[in-house]
């Protein structure tokens, strides 16, 4: 039994620059960016079982027979505040969340907690909600604001898709 192979020279068909079209609405921007575990300091962030992390401590253990120092994280959600850990071989690859931080003004809070921000370029921003981490930032934001008798900046942070109130600030007049 006998088998024969046969090679075309040329390319029996060609892709289209619309096979190649990759949509993004983001410019590439990725919510997560790959790190070595033992690249993450104290203070930085890292995803720990789908969650945004700040880094409270790391502890490193020595290398064991295979030879990988392991980093044991202490970490704290960004989100709510709840306490993580995680354990990862310093020279194995961890996701970092790609966190940032804007300033905006508070125009209007509603009756279901949503916040209406508007930022010094005049850009508005509807989709947040009062916090509900810590319990009562909240209402001291609503104290703060007074019903828009005073002018309150907030910081909100963005981590994976997520946004959230973290600190806020009543203008002295």
């Amino acid at each position: 039994q006998e088998l024969w192979f046969f090679f075309s020279s040329k390319p029996s068909s060609t892709m289209s620059d619309s096979e190649y079209a990759i949509e993004s609405a983001d410019a590439g921007a990725s919510s997560t960016i790959p790190m070595e575990a033992g690249q993450i300091k104290k203070g930085g962030y890292m995803m720990i079982k789908g969650k945004a992390c700040k880094v409270l401590s790391i502890s490193v253990s020595k290398t064991g027979k295979h030879g990988h120092a392991k980093c044991n994280f202490q970490a704290v959600d960004i989100f709510t505040g709840k306490k993580l850990e995680d354990m990862v071989p310093s020279s194995h690859g961890t996701t970092v969340p790609v966190v940032t931080r804007t300033e905006w003004e508070i125009i209007d809070i509603g009756d279901e907690d949503e916040v209406t921000l508007m930022d010094e370029a005049g850009n508005q921003k509807t989709d947040v909600n009062l916090p509900s981490v810590p319990a009562e930032m909240a209402q001291d934001i609503r104290d703060a604001w007074a019903e828009g008798e005073n002018q309150v900046t907030c910081s909100v942070q963005a981590a994976i898709g997520l946004e959230q109130i973290i600190s806020f600030k009543k203008e002295s007049e």
